[in-house]
């Protein structure tokens, strides 16, 4: 099979992560017979200080060509004080509005070769955590309209926070759907005791429900989920939500595994056509050092593997590859733990390759 994967390195350490994720792919492409097209293109600070824009066109139409996306990270202080309308993180906005990726799966795993890791106490992830938060991606108060304006003499700031009933049922189906694939069990976030959209999308989530019957569904409330996720993260299977709350929901539930460096996340359309990335930042501290976990990126081309190009073997390959690494007891240094070995980004992308 023959895939065109767009690579958006990015800023920071994104070319360091994102090398090892293509070292993987090109394993997996010589294992079983795949050939993975790769066409780079330049997203965030580093088009900025190309271009003048923090993606280009040109690098958009290519995203749009692509069988897949893979993102690694953009940003950092050096794009601080650029006008808002340029800032790195515009660039993803317009990605996934233009490619119209709604739906962002983001899955909580915790390896149990990391259980010491977890800020929480071990009875509490002993069991091991296996949660997906299903995030609307494009709609709600991120692309809702703003305004500042000055009232009686002082600046008041306005975000408005739509959501049309078709958006909602749109991302309910991509969290129904997936949680008939997973354990059967789907959990909707909102706020419907203070706000009208979430009334909206508890209805519409209702509605949907009765059409599969199979799953155990169930309501909650933004902040007791937040509550819960810390006290028993293990009674969720698979959380759907709105995009501010997804973004806040996911961020927590990403540090019960104790490394955000560990968690890849798939941004998809309604198509094939997916966006992957790890759901850390650019970490411009650490960049050019040779140090950062690759693990969620490379994790992240699995996703990728598994949604866009429907190669579940493939995927579960990669998956099992990471794990045989962390049972050999090799970890980056985010992840490093008594009597295990540390290893650098480059060594860790190998030993996943020589794994696989």
């Amino acid at each position: 099979m023959k895939k065109k994967i767009a690579v958006l390195p990015g800023d920071g350490i994104g070319p360091e992560i994102i090398a090892q994720a293509i070292k993987v792919l090109d394993t997996v492409a010589r294992r079983y017979n795949h050939e993975f097209e790769y066409t780079y293109v330049d997203i965030g600070g580093c088009s900025i200080d190309k271009y003048n824009r923090p993606i280009t066109e040109e690098g958009m139409q290519i995203c749009k060509e692509s069988d897949s996306v893979l993102l690694g990270a953009v940003g950092g202080p050096k794009w601080d004080d650029c006008p808002p309308e340029i800032r790195p993180e515009k660039a993803l906005l317009a990605v996934r509005k233009e490619l119209g990726l709604f739906a962002n799966l983001r899955p909580t795993k915790l390896f149990l070769q990391l259980a010491s890791s977890s800020p929480l106490k071990s009875e509490i992830v002993g069991g091991g955590i296996d949660l997906l938060i299903v995030r609307e991606l494009t709609g709600g108060v991120y692309f809702g309209a703003k305004k500042t304006e000055n009232v009686d003499g002082q600046l008041v700031a306005t975000d408005l926070m739509p959501y049309s009933e078709s958006e909602i049922e749109r991302i309910g189906r991509v969290a129904f759907e997936t949680a008939m694939k997973r354990n059967k069990k789907l959990t909707s976030v909102d706020k419907a005791n203070v706000l009208e959209t979430s009334r909206l999308w508890r209805k519409t989530m209702h509605r949907l429900s009765l059409e599969y019957p199979e799953v155990e569904y169930g309501d909650a409330l933004v902040d007791s989920t937040a509550m819960q996720l810390i006290k028993n993260p293990s009674q969720f299977d698979v959380i759907v939500t709105e995009n501010m709350f997804g973004d806040i929901l996911s961020d927590e539930a990403s540090m019960l595994t104790g490394s955000i460096g560990m968690m890849p996340s798939a941004s998809l359309s309604l198509g094939t056509l997916g966006m992957y990335e790890p759901i850390h930042g650019s970490a411009p501290d650490i960049a050019g050092l040779d140090i950062a976990n690759p693990l969620g990126t490379i994790l992240s081309a699995a996703m990728m593997l598994r949604y866009s190009f429907d190669m579940a073997a493939e995927a579960d390959a990669v998956e099992e590859a990471v794990n045989r690494v962390l049972d050999l007891g090799y970890r980056t240094g985010d992840i490093m733990q008594d009597n295990c070995k540390k290893v650098s980004c480059s060594q860790m992308g190998a030993l996943v390759s020589q794994a696989l």
